[in-house]
């Protein structure tokens, strides 16, 4: 029976390192860190490798829930696939515990607050944009593509989307995007 701790934070200006402690101070015999979006399980390559080898018998472990999910789906589908393998799951800061009723009653409360802690920062996020587009600060970012140069490649070296697209190191479909907005335009 082997305890795998599972570390992650979203931003990479965040540290891993208390998570890794407490994890370790758990004895945990192996633990996998990554960055990474917990919304969802798609890019998180460190999860999957670990519930890829995870065996019956063995703990999977985190700090805390929200670590190992932010959408209640997603956290229930992790649950759902340890106990069909026979492996426990553990928080080393929250009394989880999915064998108990209880226990998968309070695991998934702290996914649906994980869950709304995620909905309510986007809230902010996009009513903090709205508020700077109405006063005319918020731009969007920045052109990553300097149209006149697609422009002037195509018009003046008669290159092709291909060309252009090597020669600016960006992909074909950003030269379409600024050849229909200069045609747009014109």
């Amino acid at each position: 029976m082997t305890l795998y701790g599972y570390a992650r934070v979203s931003t990479a200006d965040q540290d891993l390192s208390l998570q890794e402690s407490l994890l370790q101070a758990a004895g945990c015999d192996l633990i996998r860190s990554e960055i990474a979006s917990g919304s969802s399980r798609t890019g998180r390559v460190e999860l999957k490798l670990l519930l890829e080898f995870i065996q019956r018998g063995d703990t999977l472990m985190v700090t805390r829930v929200d670590r190992l999910a932010r959408s209640i789906k997603d956290l229930q589908d992790i649950v759902f696939l340890l106990k069909e393998r026979g492996i426990a799951l553990k928080a080393t800061e929250q009394p989880v515990d999915t064998d108990s009723a209880s226990g998968k009653a309070f695991l998934d409360m702290l996914g649906v607050f994980a869950e709304f802690e995620t909905n309510l920062r986007r809230e902010r996020q996009l009513d903090g944009i709205a508020a700077a587009k109405a006063r005319g600060v918020y731009r969007g970012r920045k052109r990553s593509v300097d149209r006149s140069e697609v422009q002037r490649l195509r018009d003046v070296e008669r290159l092709g989307a291909t060309e252009i697209a090597r020669r600016l190191g960006i992909g074909r479909a950003s030269v379409y995007r600024a050849f229909a907005s200069e045609e747009r335009a014109g």
